[in-house]
């Protein structure tokens, strides 16, 4: 393995266009990020996301897919090191919007997958249904708002205080109401801020994720981007935390 300490993503993020009378079929982005530290510090950890929007006459439909890796040197109780995964998560989603009118306003089903190896929760899944409306659509800035009833899954970890003894799984479900908004604002032909915040509130749990980026233009398909992502469980088992962030600087290709 080269000796290096460097960090770097490759992206592939096609921006969507907010012309009315030309819409591509497909925008799609591509996230490879990858860190290698060695030395004094050693890690190293990959993320993969894929996000492709479709646009159909009526239909505008999302799919994602994302994954995080991580592995860090620990060092164990006769001081040696031992190379250990720290982070492995999946989390996929589709969404399917129908147009309502003249495309301000539309109807969705959203469904979702989390696995989490080492979160609060083993695994999350949900199912909605709802009204979503665009409160402002502009070349440069596009903002929406949608909110529905449905329905969880979860598996949340109960910590062992005992290292010899496994984790114990606790399983919930119920009904839950989720919302979501996203804002898009082109800044200037090379710049553009994303802001993403969605919420899943049930009597068991309640779940936010939130994105924030800004990604710059370095050529016509390359940009440099970098952000944040947080996400929030309210009722995790003891010795979990309810918060878990990840700061991203990337290289994105576009196509």
């Amino acid at each position: 393995m080269y000796k290096l300490t460097t960090a770097f993503v490759l992206t592939a993020f096609a921006t969507a266009s907010f012309a009315e009378d030309t819409k591509k079929p497909w925008d799609v982005e591509v996230d490879i990020g990858a860190i290698s530290t060695s030395g004094n510090t050693d890690t190293a950890s990959l993320q993969f996301k894929v996000d492709a929007k479709q646009n159909l006459e009526k239909w505008e439909n999302q799919y994602i897919f994302n994954s995080l890796f991580k592995q860090d040197s620990v060092k164990q109780d006769d001081n040696s090191s031992r190379k250990e995964k720290t982070a492995e998560k999946y989390f996929g989603s589709a969404k399917f919007a129908y147009l309502l009118g003249v495309e301000e306003s539309y109807l969705f089903g959203f469904g979702s997958y989390t696995e989490d190896k080492f979160g609060a929760y083993r695994s999350y899944t949900t199912v909605a249904l709802g009204y979503g409306n665009w409160l402002y659509y502009s070349p440069t800035f596009n903002w929406f708002i949608e909110a529905g009833p449905g329905y969880f899954e979860g598996e949340k970890v109960n910590q062992s205080s005992d290292p010899l003894v496994p984790d114990s799984i606790s399983e919930e479900s119920g009904a839950i109401l989720r919302a979501a908004t996203a804002l898009e604002w082109k800044i200037s032909a090379n710049a553009t801020f994303k802001q993403l915040i969605s919420v899943e509130s049930g009597s068991d749990n309640t779940r936010t994720q939130t994105e924030t980026s800004l990604a710059t233009s370095i050529s016509e398909r390359m940009k440099m981007k970098v952000g944040l992502t947080v996400a929030n469980d309210t009722d995790v088992a003891p010795g979990k935390e309810k918060t878990d962030t990840t700061t991203f600087i990337n290289l994105v290709y576009s196509f």
